[in-house]
C-alpha cells in the first residue's frame, strides 16, 4: 500500500524512501544540463559524502532523491526506470541518511525547501506520477520561466490574480486551501499587473481591465472556464475548488454590461440578455453576429441598418446585434464572422443562416419569405387548436 506523507521532517525507520524537493527558483540552463545528462546515459547522480551533497544542493533547484540501503533490488530498478523516463527532474541516490538529511532538511532548517516523502510506492509509473504531482510549489507564482510548464499541467487549475505586493499576505491562506486539493487541483498565483501573463488569461473572461483580486479556473480536458463571482475568501475558494472537482460549477460565459436599448432600431444583445431578447422573445429575430477584428463586418452592419429601416414598424420582426468577442452563450456557437441568423418565432432552437454576401435587396426578399412562412405556420397551428 502506498502512503503519501507531506512533511518538513524526514526520518528513516525503514528503506527505501523517495522524496521530491523544490528549493525556490528556476533556471533554464539547469534543465538543459539535466536533459543532456540523461540522454547520454547518466540519469541518476550518486552522492557519497557530505561535501558532494552541499555542492549538489547549491547547484540544483529541484530534484528527486532516493534513499536505499543498497543500490540493487526491484525497488531500486523501478527508481532507475523512472529516472531514465523523466527528462525534467534530476534524480539523486544515496545510502547515507546524513546525506539525505542535508538534501532534505528537517523543519528546523532555514532553507526554503518543500519536502514531500512517499513510502512503499517504488514502481516506475507511481514514481513518475508522484513527481508530476509535486514538481511545483503548493501555490507557484506564475513567471515567464515556468508558464509553459504550468499551462501544460493536465490537472484542473485555479488562478488567483492579485497585486504582487499582496502575495505574501494572501499566500498562507491560499496555501491552506491548496493543501486540501493537493494532487487534484493546481493553484497558481498571478500578478494582476503583469500584462504579459495576466492580461491574456483575464481577456478570456472580459476582465482584462480589472484591478480587484480575482479567482478563475480552467479544466483543460474539457476546455471549460469558471469564474468565482463572489468575494474571494479562503472559504469561498475552497467551495469553488470542490465544485470544480465535482463538476457542478456553472460554466462561465462572457458578457458585457446590459445596455439601454430604449428607442433603438437595432437591439444590442449581450451574453446576459441573449435568452430574454432572442430565445424567449415572442417575435422573429434577425441577429447580426460580429467582432471588432472582422474585415467584412462593417459592410454587413450597414446592410442590417438599411434593412432595419426598411422593415421598421413590422411588429413581429426585431433586428439585433451581438459582439461575439466579448459575449458568449451556450446556444450561440458561431465560428465565422459576420454571421446573420434568423430566429423564427416557431423554432428558436434552430435559427436559419442568411448569406452575408447577398445584396440588401436579396436579403430583404429572404426575410420576407421567412416571415410569410412563419405567418402560414401560425395560421395552421391556430386552425389545429380550434
Amino acid at each position: 500500500m502506498s502512503v503519501l506523507c507531506i512533511s518538513f521532517r524526514i526520518d528513516y525507520p525503514d528503506y527505501p524512501k523517495a522524496g521530491l524537493f523544490c528549493p525556490r527558483g528556476d533556471r533554464c540552463w539547469e534543465e538543459i544540463v539535466i536533459w543532456v545528462r540523461k540522454k547520454t546515459g547518466t540519469p541518476i547522480v550518486r552522492i557519497n559524502c557530505v561535501d558532494e551533497a552541499n555542492i549538489f544542493l547549491h547547484k540544483h533547484t529541484m530534484f528527486a532523491v532516493g534513499l536505499f540501503d543498497k543500490f540493487e533490488g526491484p525497488d531500486y530498478e523501478e527508481f532507475v526506470k523512472a529516472a531514465t523516463t523523466d527528462n525534467e527532474i534530476q534524480f539523486v541516490e544515496t545510502c547515507n541518511p546524513e546525506i539525505a538529511n542535508i538534501l532534505f532538511p528537517d523543519d528546523k532548517s532555514s532553507k526554503p525547501f518543500l519536502g514531500i516523502v512517499k513510502k512503499n510506492a517504488f514502481e516506475k509509473e507511481k514514481i513518475l506520477q508522484f513527481l508530476s504531482d509535486n514538481k511545483f510549489p503548493l501555490v507557484p507564482f506564475l513567471t515567464e520561466v515556468n508558464s509553459v510548464k504550468v499551462y501544460a499541467c493536465e490537472k484542473p487549475q485555479i488562478y488567483v490574480f492579485a497585486e504582487a505586493d499582496n502575495f505574501k499576505k494572501l499566500l498562507e491562506p491560499f496555501q491552506d486551501v491548496a493543501r486540501k486539493f493537493k494532487s487534484k487541483i493546481m493553484f497558481v498565483f498571478v500578478d494582476i499587473k503583469d500584462n504579459n501573463l495576466a492580461k491574456p488569461l483575464l481577456t478570456l473572461f472580459g476582465l482584462e481591465n480589472s484591478e480587484a483580486t480575482l479567482v478563475i479556473a480552467f479544466d483543460y480536458k474539457t476546455g471549460a472556464e469558471f469564474l468565482l463571482e463572489s468575494d474571494p475568501t479562503p472559504a469561498r475558494i475552497e467551495e469553488f475548488g470542490m465544485g470544480l472537482l465535482k463538476g457542478n460549477l456553472p460554466l462561465f460565459y462572457k458578457s458585457q454590461a446590459i445596455p439601454d436599448n430604449k428607442d433603438a432600431d437595432i437591439l444590442t444583445v449581450v451574453g446576459k440578455t441573449f435568452d430574454d431578447l432572442v430565445l424567449s422573445s415572442s417575435k422573429n429575430i434577425l441577429l447580426e453576429i460580429h467582432t471588432p477584428w472582422c474585415l467584412n463586418c462593417e459592410t454587413t452592419t450597414k446592410q442590417v441598418e438599411k434593412l432595419a429601416k426598411h422593415f421598421k414598424g413590422l411588429e413581429d420582426l426585431v433586428f439585433a446585434r451581438i459582439d461575439a468577442s466579448v459575449n458568449e452563450h451556450p446556444k450561440l456557437e458561431v465560428d465565422d464572422y459576420p454571421t446573420l441568423l434568423f430566429y423564427p418565432i416557431s423554432n428558436k432552437s434552430n435559427p436559419i443562416t442568411l448569406p452575408t454576401k447577398s445584396s440588401s435587396k436579396d436579403l430583404a426578399k429572404l426575410i420576407n419569405k421567412h416571415l410569410k412562412e412563419q405567418a402560414h405556420d401560425e395560421q395552421h397551428v391556430a386552425k389545429e387548436e380550434l
